[in-house]
């Protein structure tokens, strides 16, 4: 990669998707061409068989906080659930656009909320699910954005958080807040 600097998230996704060497890695990531192709085939990932173990089995609402292009999103709806995907960025590549083309395409129950964690604009108790996949090492205040979801998740609810970053060594620690 060269010394460029990315001007949004969707201008850094998709210089990566136009990098012949990096097709693995967009793949891995999700960034397949199509949303759609992307979605179903994270639906059907031995990665979502092993999140579904731990979502509710009583459906109803869900939110999939910094849902990105949506494929968790899409994975909650085509289990039944109604899903509110919060998404601050409006790209069609990246974000909200993405969201909203896959939920119209697939006729599925997905909202679009462009907002940060930090001030969900829900009620208390609304969510039966908060889903949080590589999410929360973006929150500017995780203290805050977790006492939103705790706000907005229902008693008895469940906030399922995955695939975020971990550090394991302290040493480690200085680097990581750097570049996050």
């Amino acid at each position: 990669m060269s010394d460029k600097t990315f001007v949004s998230w969707e201008a850094a996704v998709s210089w990566l998707m136009n990098q012949p060497d990096k097709q693995q890695l967009v793949r891995d990531c999700y960034y397949d061409p199509s949303v759609q192709q992307a979605a179903e085939r994270y639906y059907n990932s031995p990665e979502w068989q092993a999140i579904s173990r731990y979502v509710p089995d009583s459906k109803g609402f869900a939110m999939d906080l910094g849902a990105g292009r949506g494929i968790a999103s899409y994975a909650l709806a085509r289990d039944g659930w109604q899903v509110a995907a919060l998404e601050p960025d409006s790209s069609e590549l990246v974000g909200a656009g993405a969201i909203k083309t896959l939920a119209l395409e697939n006729n599925l129950p997905i909202s679009v909320s462009q907002e940060f964690g930090e001030r969900i604009n829900f009620d208390a108790n609304t969510f039966e699910l908060v889903f949080a996949r590589q999410v929360l090492h973006h929150a500017n205040d995780l203290e805050q954005l977790c006492a939103e979801l705790f706000r907005v998740l229902k008693p008895g609810g469940s906030l399922i958080a995955v695939r975020d970053h971990v550090i394991s060594s302290k040493k480690d620690l200085a680097a990581f807040f750097d570049v996050h």
